[in-house]
């Protein structure tokens, strides 16, 4: 690996093209280096995993939302629908964007934290619907996706957007862009032109992820996908791309990030280094935000200890700056505390998860977010007993470059009305590739069949899995195979009418 240095340049300054960090970044994606048999694995382990949490999700009314809006825009060759007939064919950037809501929409798939935050699975819609759209082979689509892992995960080591309340798919934009460019065999001009138009149309706020959370949370990485979509096929008609995007006077550094005079160190791989940085990622157990999890297998573990949780008088939760300020007390959302909230706010409130997995001993992705659970007077009682405070300890142990050191979790200590405490930590969930029980292959089925129960045939599950486990062999007509087909009663209701329905 090798770090560059990225900053702002003043336009009589005149930045060469090979230096700007969208060429370095084209110029790898460009590069078709051979797949570690490791990543490939890994690769098919996060199609699998997209397919789970779509095959829940496919029935609810954002996810239905999108479908139906996709479901207006059937193009030949086009690209397939989680939940939809194979035969049914939808536009590359459509099909995109309805399978980026359903794969994003339980926030439920893989995560990777630095110095910002992602779900690098959330590359794989874009790529793949490409990919089934222009005929490629699973070789392609592979090398494709670990290009985008690979962009993303090394932009979010780099650069940091929540401090400045960007949204985090202002790199998930240039990174599916990247990816298509690969599994595409562009050349790196192509890719140059695509990264930046894709990191220009994706920049938004962090509002879509505090207080009065909406649904938009599951669409907006859906639609840095579609951008990236569109933007490559922009750049292959002719069409260039404001630059250079992020070092430029009035780009993203100067005046969307920390400054003129900042300067952020962006990590990638040498020209001939394999892509590996999938491998640094991990996916969820639990149905919540990633630094909930090693807090829900704390609870799990510490119900037995706590016993009767009316004695309950406080519990605080000692844990990571982030932790506190995005997902607890810090953040200073009232949402956060209140039983009416979104589902989408809970999955945003580590004291709601933690109340709900002490007294559950565990997490459902449905059951423990549904109103009536959320607004059980017990529930309420505890939940409001807690509260988070960073730790500066935690804080350092989540920005540590070292992996057996870096830390998730937190310390969470319970003082009981009689005034004895319970103590006990977790750095790292259980799932975690450095946890207790750290996923693989069988993990990852188990995952998809768990979630795919009622909703998805056996027999069509076998299929999918098969199709996985032949990713790197699949001739481009066995693409489609990397998706799900439900009966029509389990896509749940019509979706409501829009534009695109429009009858006169």
């Amino acid at each position: 690996m090798k770090s560059h240095k990225v900053r702002t340049y003043k336009s009589a300054e005149n930045l060469a093209r090979e230096d700007q960090l969208a060429w370095k970044i084209a110029s790898i994606a460009a590069d078709n280096v051979a797949l570690d048999a490791d990543v490939v694995e890994m690769i098919g382990n996060r199609i699998i995993d997209n397919a789970a949490v779509a095959a829940a999700s496919v029935a609810r009314r954002p996810v239905a939302s999108a479908r139906a809006q996709a479901q207006a825009h059937p193009f030949l060759p086009g690209a397939t629908v989680f939940g939809l007939s194979t035969a049914k064919r939808i536009s590359p950037e459509w099909a995109a964007w309805a399978n980026g809501v359903a794969v994003r929409e339980l926030d439920f798939h893989d995560t990777f934290l630095a110095a910002d935050y992602s779900h690098p699975g959330d590359n794989i819609p874009p790529i793949l619907a490409v990919a089934q759209h222009c005929g490629l082979s699973g070789a392609a689509l592979a090398r494709g996706i670990a290009t985008g892992y690979e962009v993303q995960v090394n932009l979010v080591k780099g650069i940091c957007l929540h401090e400045h309340k960007i949204d985090h798919i202002a790199h998930l934009g240039p990174s599916a862009a990247a990816g298509i460019g690969t599994a595409l065999g562009l050349s790196a001009e192509v890719i140059y032109q695509a990264v930046q138009q894709a990191l220009h149309v994706t920049t938004t706020t962090r509002q879509s992820r505090k207080g009065e959370i909406s649904s938009w949370k599951a669409y907006a990485p859906a639609f840095a996908g579609k951008m990236a979509v569109e933007a490559v096929d922009r750049v292959l008609r002719g069409e260039g791309a404001p630059s250079p995007a992020w070092e430029g006077e009035d780009g993203f550094i100067a005046y969307l990030l920390s400054g003129p005079k900042a300067e952020y160190v962006v990590p990638l791989p040498e020209k001939g280094e394999a892509k590996r940085a999938i491998m640094d990622t991990y996916t969820k157990e639990h149905s919540a935000e990633y630094q909930s999890q090693a807090l829900i297998d704390l609870a799990r573990r510490m119900g037995p200890k706590v016993g009767d949780l009316t004695r309950v008088k406080d519990i605080v939760i000692h844990t990571s700056h982030h932790t506190h300020y995005v997902i607890g007390t810090g953040a200073n959302d009232p949402q956060k505390m209140d039983p009416k909230a979104s589902r989408e706010t809970l999955d945003h409130s580590i004291m709601y998860i933690f109340a709900v997995a002490l007294e559950d001993g565990g997490w459902h992705h449905e059951r423990s977010y549904a109103p009536e659970r959320a607004n059980r007077p017990e529930t309420v009682a505890l939940w409001h007993k807690i509260s988070t405070i960073e730790d500066p300890e935690w804080t350092r142990r989540y920005h540590s470059h070292d992996p057996k050191e870096k830390a998730f979790g937190g310390r969470v200590t319970v003082t009981l009305q009689d005034g004895s405490v319970i103590e006990d930590e977790l750095a790292i969930a259980d799932a975690h590739p450095l946890g207790a029980r750290p996923f693989t292959r069988p993990d990852y089925v188990n995952k998809f069949r768990t979630l795919a129960e009622g909703v998805v045939e056996k027999a069509e599950q076998d299929r999918f899995i098969a199709t996985v486990e032949r990713l790197m062999e699949l001739k481009p007509e066995e693409l489609s195979g990397l998706t799900f087909t439900v009966a029509q009663d389990k896509l749940g209701p019509a979706a409501a009418t829009g534009i695109f329905d429009w009858k006169r």
